[in-house]
């Protein structure tokens, strides 16, 4: 696996912690809130881009990241990821941003971040990019067949929750 290359953007980060792994078996970074004052993230509202501080350069066809929310403040806060995944690609090198939202109800309190809090995680994963081939029919038939949504749960006789029945 080649090594990722990193630049600083938000010198704030070397006081926080650079993005590293938290323990020897953690699968993802945890990603810092580099902004300048305690953000407010108020349920209905649209999502707001923060900034982690910091550009990669993973420079492999066979790496991507994903970014994610962490699953203590998903869980027990509502906090979200705007577009819940987010997708960077082996030749992007711009800032990295976490899309931030309140996904709680009307009425419930907002969702404070403060400067330096770990909000968010990035994973690396291999990426398999497949060559394609157009035929009029798969070469190969599978027990599933077309079911859709669903239809392997489904018992003989009894249609399945797919979009297609």
């Amino acid at each position: 696996m080649s090594p990722v290359e990193l630049v600083i953007l938000d010198e704030r980060l070397r006081a926080w912690g650079l993005p590293t792994y938290q323990s020897p078996m953690a699968a993802a970074i945890d990603l810092h809130a580099c902004i300048d004052e305690p953000l407010e993230l108020h349920p209905g509202r649209a999502p707001l881009l923060i900034s982690c501080g910091f550009a990669i350069h993973m420079a492999d066809p066979g790496m991507a990241a994903l970014i994610l929310p962490r699953s203590g403040l998903g869980h027990a806060q509502g906090l979200v990821l705007g577009n819940l995944v987010g997708l960077i690609d082996p030749d992007y090198t711009g800032p990295i941003m976490a899309s931030a939202w309140n996904r709680n109800g009307p009425g419930t309190a907002p969702i404070t971040i403060a400067p330096g809090q770990r909000f968010a995680q990035m994973l690396f994963v291999p990426v398999l990019r497949p060559s394609f081939v157009t035929v009029e029919r798969f070469g190969e038939s599978s027990r599933r067949g077309s079911g859709g949504f669903g239809s392997t749960g489904a018992r003989p006789g009894q249609p399945g929750p797919s979009s297609q029945e």
